[in-house]
């Protein structure tokens, strides 16, 4: 990765107003925050890093330290249940594949451990379990939609 492929990814992200990004590419990971409009939810763990402070350099160099991945966002008690959120920016899929059957549907027990979705990000499944055993109250994205990190996905009321 260059300096103008990282200007172009930038470029992308301040046009569809992405405010986070993750890239791992030939052993060299990318990770981008950046503010966004709405104020930063309760209990965030990450600050964002200023896209004007990233530079690429020459092969070899030292690269400049970015911030460790953020764990998942924590779970959140609603009234129906506790908020399960998209540790990542991606597309959400209920199934492998369109002619599966879902991971999880409303009504279904759900044990710890167990794929709740997946979300594609750049090419890449992601499969996303269960934090909690409990009961599936609501589904929040429909299949297909895309994901921002921290979105609400699934809506578990525990057993």
């Amino acid at each position: 990765m260059d300096l103008s492929d990282l200007k172009e990814i930038l470029r992308i992200l301040e046009e569809q107003d992405i405010t986070e990004f993750e890239l791992e590419q030939d052993g060299v990971k990318l990770r981008v925050c950046r503010s966004s409009s709405r104020p930063p939810e309760a209990g965030s763990s990450h600050a964002p890093v200023p896209a004007a402070s990233l530079t690429a350099g020459a092969p070899g160099a030292p690269q400049p330290a970015l911030p460790a991945p953020a764990a998942a966002p924590p779970a959140e008690a609603e009234a129906d249940g506790t908020i399960v959120r998209s540790p990542i920016v991606g597309t959400f899929y209920r199934s492998p594949d369109p002619n599966s059957p879902a991971f999880a549907s409303v009504g279904d027990t759900v044990k710890v451990g167990q794929v709740l979705c997946i979300i594609e990000a750049m090419k890449l499944m992601n499969e996303i379990e269960s934090e909690m055993a409990g009961e599936v109250t609501r589904i929040h994205p429909e299949n297909g939609q895309p994901v921002q990190y921290g979105d609400p996905l699934f809506t578990i009321r525990q057993a």
